[in-house]
């Protein structure tokens, strides 16, 4: 898989969908960043661990992103302000390729999902917010793109056991919000 070619292939993935919007006025608006880091090798996806200082979803490993403040113009700049935040990724090195559906989490907030793309042709210096990340975990698209590679785990919603995606990466279990947001993805792109 060559890196400009999955850049194009993501980027006409996302041109032709239309993401859902969803309006859950309780909620609190928040927005993420599936940030895929091109380089000297493959293409990765790009995960925080969180840390166990955080309010939510603690030593989970998720994409970088959080609430919506005031000051956010869009989500779009709550996404880019957040990564930057975390793990010191400028705005000026992302160019978003596009969205996903929204998505209302087990913790009440509607999260809206954006894809960008970082081109590194090194390891990119991540500057990690400390009392948020306690670790980068980048893994490989090729990895995720595998489809022996995702799980389906039961979980209880609405009263009723649904199947849901789940991934795991050196240790790293990728599940809930963050994998139903990567599962999403890997089937537009596939």
């Amino acid at each position: 898989m060559i890196k400009n070619d999955i850049v194009n292939q993501i980027e006409q993935a996302l041109s032709g969908y239309t993401p859902k919007k969803i309006s859950q006025p309780t909620a609190s608006p928040a927005a993420v960043l599936i940030l895929v880091r091109t380089g000297v090798d493959e293409p990765h996806v790009v995960f925080t661990e969180r840390t166990h200082q955080v309010e939510h979803h603690k030593g989970q490993v998720s994409f970088p992103g959080g609430a919506c403040d005031d000051d956010d113009e869009s989500p779009e700049a709550t996404a880019l302000r957040e990564t930057y935040e975390e793990i010191g990724v400028r705005p000026d090195d992302v160019r978003l390729l596009g969205r996903l559906d929204d998505m209302v989490t087990i913790s009440n907030f509607r999260v809206t999902p954006f894809v960008g793309v970082i081109a590194s042709e090194s390891s990119y210096e991540y500057k990690l917010n400390d009392e948020e990340v306690a670790s980068i975990i980048e893994v490989p698209l090729a990895f995720l793109l595998d489809e022996q590679n995702m799980e389906l785990e039961v979980r209880e919603h609405g009263g009723r056991e649904v199947l849901v995606p789940a991934f795991v990466y050196d240790n790293h279990r990728i599940w809930g919000a963050t994998a139903r947001m990567l599962h999403q993805f890997i089937e537009l792109i596939r």
